[in-house]
């Protein structure tokens, strides 16, 4: 499958087209796989031009089959993702204390209930926080956005009477993890 002929007649990067409304009537499979890093490898090379990657991120979803696609109006080709297709590469708290993700595409989202946090397992068997981004998919928290949000994070028992660090943002409590035992005083 030729990228550039996929992307031609989309948009450019930058505006996330309606792919959640598309129903192209031809679909394949695609050797293209978005490692757990975040780098996107077709044919087994790594695609080194920035600007096809963001476009492409702009034009993926998940569907309810649970597998990721490349859409066009025209087409939509099958890819593999090893974990999450987005990495959490900033966060920033607002003027009202609430706090801004933003994916290493730019995507900016708010933590609050429509995307709240939560720890999940990545392949490599590791409890990682992601926060859902758009059309089906999440992104995982890079480590050093990790870190400075654990450094806000506060102590709170749930009600099984386990410890766990929060985070506060959009009227919620977002879980970073569990802690091993009670905070010291």
């Amino acid at each position: 499958m030729n990228l550039e002929a996929m992307a031609a007649g989309i948009e450019p990067a930058g505006k996330i087209p309606p792919v959640d409304r598309w129903t192209p009537s031809r679909s394949g499979e695609m050797d293209l796989v978005i490692t757990a890093d975040g780098r996107w490898v077709h044919e087994g090379r790594v695609i080194e031009r920035a600007a096809l990657v963001r476009l492409l991120a702009s034009v993926l979803r998940r569907e309810d089959d649970g597998d990721y696609y490349l859409v066009s109006p025209q087409e939509k080709q099958r890819i593999r993702v090893e974990d999450h297709p987005f990495i959490i590469v900033d966060a920033e708290r607002d003027a009202d204390g609430d706090w801004w993700l933003t994916t290493q595409y730019g995507d900016r989202i708010t933590l609050d209930a429509e995307h709240p946090l939560s720890v999940t397992e990545t392949p490599g068997g590791e409890a990682v926080p992601e926060v859902p981004v758009r059309f089906g998919m999440a992104a995982r928290l890079g480590r050093n956005v990790f870190y400075r949000l654990v450094e806000e994070a506060e102590p709170l028992e749930d009600d099984q009477g386990r410890w766990r660090l929060v985070l506060a943002s959009g009227g919620i409590k977002h879980p970073l993890g569990d802690l091993d035992e009670a905070p010291c005083d």
